[in-house]
């Protein structure tokens, strides 16, 4: 299996006031006079996993996590019912970024991140050029109402008792309508067991989307401890229920102003949740970024698709 850097701790960590009584937890590892790189991680609401860490060199990078509002070690958690998700939006989670970046005094840093994560990078790059050094994307989503449709219903073509099981999961009146939006209503039952099952419905179908990956792992998604799944599906459902209130299209039709950022853009050839047509939009309208497909990969990754991310670090931390 191909290693990243041994497993580190952070040095400084803390929880960043970000208003409407949200907290941010953040931690910074590695070299503290080293090139700042911030990991934006995916979902929305998986939290920044400890094992990232270990992406950067130790001896050149200072590497800034954080967990996004409402999910991992910030508060309140999405996990709550009484948390309101109403301040949480893309515009407060860039906002949130750009706040986290002045409380470390850092004036330009590189980003890394896939997945949801991607969609960050790229909205936050596109508001912020000159903070941003390089971007770093594996797994490359755009969230386009588009790429949600195919996630929760168009692949459903290749597994289809699993998308049955998924549509049977909403209320017999919303089966033919906007499932995401039907379950994000669930995920604000009062019923604490609807929220539950809902939230299990949710995971299943992740599971059974990435499930023909050759190198994936089973029940990735639904592994997670019940708080962090009710968090992640309750955070997804409201951001795709609202096409993560960003203009249909406007991250690849404003990849322009992106010139002069250097980026390395690495994509499975087999990631059914995400296919490789998002990518390869998006190298053609950033000027100055690099896509390689990994033929053995989907989204979730494998070998080849480490070794060319941790060359991209490397790279960029010369």
């Amino acid at each position: 299996m191909a290693q990243w850097y041994p497993p580190i701790e952070p040095y400084e960590h803390g929880m960043l006031d970000v208003g409407e009584g949200n907290l941010v937890y953040w931690e910074t590892c590695g070299n503290p006079d080293g090139k700042p790189a911030l990991v934006v991680h995916g979902g929305p609401g998986s939290g920044c996993s400890i094992t990232i860490r270990s992406s950067f060199d130790p001896d050149r990078y200072r590497a800034v996590l954080f967990d996004q509002r409402g999910c991992g070690r910030s508060t309140p958690h999405a996990s709550d019912p009484a948390t309101d998700m109403s301040h949480n939006t893309t515009e407060h989670l860039l906002a949130d970024m750009e706040l986290l970046r002045v409380r470390l005094g850092i004036d330009r840093w590189l980003l890394y991140g896939g997945s949801w994560g991607s969609t960050l990078i790229l909205a936050y790059a596109q508001r912020h050029p000159e903070r941003v050094s390089e971007i770093v994307i594996p797994s490359v989503t755009t969230t386009r109402r588009s790429e949600i449709d195919w996630l929760y219903r168009g692949v459903g073509r290749f597994f289809p008792e699993a998308w049955d099981r998924f549509r049977a999961g909403v209320p017999e009146v919303d089966r033919d309508g906007d499932l995401v939006a039907a379950y994000a209503r669930l995920m604000e039952d009062p019923d604490p067991g609807v929220r539950y099952r809902a939230a299990t419905d949710w995971m299943s179908w992740e599971d059974a989307v990435i499930s023909a990956e050759p190198n994936g792992r089973p029940n990735i998604f639904s592994d997670r401890p019940p708080d962090a799944t009710l968090a992640f599906v309750r955070i997804c459902a409201h951001y795709f229920s609202h096409g993560a209130w960003l203009e249909e299209g406007a991250l690849l039709r404003d990849a322009g102003r992106l010139a002069g950022i250097p980026g390395v853009l690495v994509h499975g050839r087999l990631d059914m949740s995400g296919p490789a047509h998002t990518a390869w939009e998006l190298a053609r309208a950033w000027p100055d970024a690099e896509l390689t497909v990994i033929e053995d990969s989907g989204h979730t990754g494998s070998d080849a698709m480490r070794v060319r991310i941790r060359a991209a670090l490397d790279g960029f931390a010369r």
